[in-house]
């Protein structure tokens, strides 16, 4: 998959949403500068990255793998066939690691299922609304969660709060391989959902996170 077609799809998202990059980046807590780099970049950002700006943008983050032309409506049953899959092998010493969308077809949902090869060499954490979950198919993979090392082999999970800083990279000759889950919080339409970001829900402390996961909840 061209990594290109991932830029253009957050541009043209914003443009349809009618929102600047100033708007975009109080919605999604990126900065203005960072995320026309990402617009105007030939490389894919991380996945946590997308996370960001597809929550921002009221989208499903599989929506922002996916050509434009690609309308999709709403089913209660997706299947992606192996030979089908959104694959992304991004560029660079920066974010070298390459993901699989395995549900890009299903829109509206709350969940996002890739298979991740990390990098060998991951020198940045990442943090951000949510949860996820990690089955280690293949190789050797070292995750560092809010400052501590945890090694996963084959055969082995992990379950996590995104909002800590999280990392990860591959060890041994040879990548590893991960099942990952990334979990949203439940969407509300984008007009209620700017309402509430705009009375600060983006910037209430940590300790706040669960009543903001019930308040949505219970919308």
């Amino acid at each position: 998959m061209d990594e290109k077609i991932i830029s253009r799809s957050i541009r043209n998202a914003r443009l349809r949403k009618k929102l600047s990059l100033e708007k975009l980046s109080d919605l999604s807590g990126l900065s203005p500068g960072y995320i026309s780099k990402v617009e105007r970049s030939e490389k894919a950002p991380p996945l946590s990255t997308l996370s960001k700006i597809a929550l921002a943008l009221d989208v499903d983050l599989a929506h922002l793998l996916r050509e434009e032309a690609d309308v999709l409506d709403d089913v209660p049953l997706a299947i992606v066939r192996k030979d089908k899959r959104k694959t992304v092998k991004t560029r660079g010493s920066l974010y070298g690691y390459q993901y699989e969308a395995l549900a890009y077809n299903k829109p509206g949902k709350n969940m996002e299922a890739f298979i991740i090869s990390p990098a060998f060499d991951e020198k940045i954490a990442f943090q951000h609304d949510g949860e996820e979950f990690m089955y280690v198919l293949e190789g050797v993979h070292e995750f560092m969660y809010g400052g501590e090392k945890h090694i996963l082999r084959k055969g082995d999970t992990i379950y996590y709060d995104a909002r800590v800083p999280h990392s990860g990279r591959s060890l041994g000759k040879k990548k590893a391989k991960i099942l990952a889950v990334m979990y949203s919080y439940k969407k509300i339409s984008y007009p209620i959902q700017a309402a509430e970001r705009e009375n600060d829900v983006v910037r209430t402390s940590p300790n706040s996170a669960g009543s903001k996961r019930s308040a949505r909840r219970r919308a």
